[in-house]
């Protein structure tokens, strides 16, 4: 297995990310990264020597301050001055499993050759992400349109041997840890300042970490919905593939395919039925966990695109002499992304909290609230309330970000994306529909117990079987808060194959 991946102008992929995350692979620069970031570089320094013309970001103030031209020799000043004066962010730290894929996306987005960093600063954060060295970031304070700015400067801060770190789960200063390694402090040159605040890492670096979720948790929606289906003795015709066929949206196929694999085999599904419908929430799941699958899919696209781009400014054109301030910065296509995201993610637990109603609502044979003896015991009945609970949460939090904007820099910055705000919410979202599915595997063991001695798949028994081993029958009633947590831990431990992510 490959060990090193290589940063270059290859296509990088959500797929490439959950591989280069998950078999811990290190990071180096390709040979052409590398003379793309040196050749820009170059060009930097020999225009500053030769231009006296201001040229945003190189040598002049920021934002509405873009009038005020720098000296020559205040450039490093004020790249360093940038850094710290925009380490504004606050509210809960951000996770280090995404402060690991900034480090990778911002590394990525310098490699192209058009932000004029210095080889060095570039090579630095390749040692940070290597060496496992998280700068402490904080959730709140990026508008998500001048580039994520406040997040990005915590990131950039450690360079300078400024703010905090984590290493080896203790948070420790950053000046500390490059006395540890031996590493002297950056001092960055023009422009580098400017190219590691802007750019859309934090947005995007959530965005995949969340879709990487979302591929799982779409794949386990299906099985634990049909795992519901069985528990309720619920009918196969509506997965079958000629309805399906006649409106062929391809997340409905897929998933009308995947619960029929899943139900391969079963004579649960098999047996003659008593009744001639199922309530939508079991009969219409390829309609509605297919659209989520579609949903999902734009965002992929939306965010392939981005994390193969330059998002920094200005831009720096070697071939035509040309260095451009545009507005690459700016997530508006993320924060729209995001916020579709966000719904689709809390339409699947919507769907699921559903299910685990109908669940416990003592019909088609099924005891009141899945126990034996009810009254005695409340069995499964405060479940659903927590499931709903959580559901309704994410319904609000699903309202989107991206149709809001304040203005900012003194007017100069007059329309803001918001998508900052867009991803940490989408990040909640994913985990309330994790702990919503569990209360819903949870039900739906239940339920199918109660259908013996008739089987299930061998899939679905299997599945079962494991899922045992954590957490038992209930029989009569215990703390099922652990029993949650136990399911959700289970969940979280379950491996998905590279083809979910097609």
């Amino acid at each position: 297995m490959e060990t090193t991946h290589y940063i270059s102008s290859s296509t990088l992929t959500i797929e490439d990310i959950h591989h280069i995350v998950v078999e811990n692979k290190k990071l180096a620069l390709s040979e052409e990264a590398k003379v793309n970031i040196q050749k820009c570089r170059d060009y930097l320094d020999q225009k500053m020597d030769s231009n006296e013309t201001a040229i945003y970001g190189i040598n002049t103030g920021f934002g509405s301050l873009y009038n005020i031209k720098i000296s020559q020799e205040n450039l490093s000043q004020l790249q360093e001055n940038l850094v710290k004066s925009h380490a504004c962010g606050t509210g809960e730290e951000v996770p280090q499993d995404i402060v690991k894929i900034m480090l990778l996306l911002k590394i990525q987005s310098l490699s192209y050759g058009n932000s004029g960093v210095q080889l060095a600063t570039t090579e630095r954060l390749i040692d940070f992400y290597n060496n496992e060295i998280y700068p402490v970031i904080y959730t709140q304070g990026s508008l998500g349109a001048s580039g994520d700015l406040a997040p990005l400067a915590h990131l950039s801060l450690p360079l300078l041997g400024e703010g905090e770190v984590y290493y080896q789960g203790n948070k420790v200063a950053a000046k500390d840890i490059l006395a540890h390694f031996g590493w002297e402090a950056m001092v960055l040159q023009s422009k580098e300042g400017l190219a590691l605040l802007n750019g859309t890492q934090f947005m995007s670096a959530y965005g995949v970490y969340v879709l990487i979720k979302s591929c799982k948790y779409s794949y386990l929606a299906d099985l634990i919905g049909t795992i519901s289906l069985e528990g309720f003795d619920g009918r196969k015709e509506p997965f079958n593939e000629l309805i399906h066929f006649i409106r062929p949206h391809k997340g409905q196929i897929v998933t009308a395919q995947r619960v029929n694999e899943f139900l391969e085999g079963s004579e649960i599904i098999a047996q003659t039925k008593q009744h001639v419908q199922d309530p939508y929430s079991f009969r219409c799941m390829p309609q509605v966990h297919g659209a989520s699958k579609d949903a999902i899919d734009y965002v992929k696209k939306v965010f392939k695109t981005e994390i193969n781009s330059v998002t920094d400014n200005p831009n720096i054109f070697i071939e035509s002499d040309q260095i451009i301030s545009g507005g690459n910065f700016h997530g508006q296509p993320l924060a729209l992304a995001l916020d579709f995201l966000a719904i689709a993610l809390s339409e699947l637990g919507s769907i699921s909290e559903r299910r685990t109603y109908q669940l416990i609502s003592g019909l088609r044979g099924l005891p009141a609230f899945l126990v034996n003896n009810p009254g005695l015991n409340s069995g499964f009945m405060i479940p659903q309330y927590t499931a709903a609970s959580i559901a309704s949460q994410n319904k609000q939090l699903a309202t989107p970000a991206s149709i809001d904007s304040i203005v900012s820099s003194n007017g100069q910055e007059d329309h803001v994306s918001m998508g900052a705000n867009s991803a940490t919410k989408v990040l909640k979202i994913v985990d309330n529909l994790e702990r919503i599915l569990a209360i819903e595997l949870m039900n739906a063991s239940q339920a199918i117990a109660f259908r013996n001695p008739l089987k299930s798949s061998d899939f679905i028994e299997m599945f079962l079987k494991s899922y045992r081993e954590e957490v038992p029958i209930v029989t009569e009633d215990r703390i099922l808060h652990y029993d949650i947590q136990n399911t959700i831990s289970f969940l979280s431990s379950f491996q998905i194959e590279s083809d979910l992510f097609d």
